[in-house]
């Protein structure tokens, strides 16, 4: 295991282990998928990719709470730790956050904070998250998407995120789909 995965995975490991071990067997499984899928992400960026796999959901981590949008408050936590730029941006920006940035008041400041990158890397990204339920089971996107609605509510701000995200991140996991399977695909 390079580096930069092993330190991803210590430092998600510190962070969900303990006080969110549900969190923490998701996140195994969306980087055990990361992993597997890389082949869908040139050579240079499978480690990027798995390494913001561990770390895409580090912004639930009780102690790194501020905004209470994780994917910003995990983007941010990783800035001040002076962890790599690019992997800060992807978990800031992953699963199609933006999106629900801005139904949270927050599109502003993300797109202030962190570039969004659209790339094979941020659609196996997001394909490895939108694939694994929370306990780490595996889903079909449409499946994983009405699983997150049925937790949240008809009228969580959560549900009106994927209501939006929904053609996103369906797109996003076919393209991955399509360059696992060697098509040439152009990103988001």
């Amino acid at each position: 295991m390079a580096a930069l995965v092993e330190t991803a995975r210590d430092i998600a490991r510190t962070l969900l282990e303990s006080p969110l071990p549900r969190r923490w067997s998701h996140v195994q499984a969306v980087a055990a998928r990361a992993d597997r899928i890389s082949a869908a992400v040139p050579v240079e960026d499978r480690d990027v990719l798995v390494a913001s796999a561990w770390l895409h959901d580090i912004g639930y981590s009780p102690g790194l709470v501020d905004t209470g949008f994780h994917p910003l408050d995990g983007g941010r936590w990783l800035r001040r730790e002076r962890f790599d730029e690019r992997i800060a941006a992807l978990v800031a920006h992953h699963s199609c956050a933006w999106l629900e940035a801005e139904e949270r008041g927050l599109g502003e400041v993300l797109a202030a904070e962190f570039p969004r990158e659209q790339t094979a890397v941020t659609d196996a990204l997001c394909c490895s998250d939108m694939t694994t339920g929370p306990d780490g089971q595996e889903f079909e996107v449409l499946d994983r998407l009405a699983e997150i609605r049925s937790r949240y509510g008809p009228e969580h701000l959560v549900t009106r995120f994927i209501d939006r995200a929904e053609p996103e991140i369906v797109a996003a996991v076919q393209r991955t789909e399509r360059r696992l399977a060697g098509d040439v695909v152009q990103p988001m």
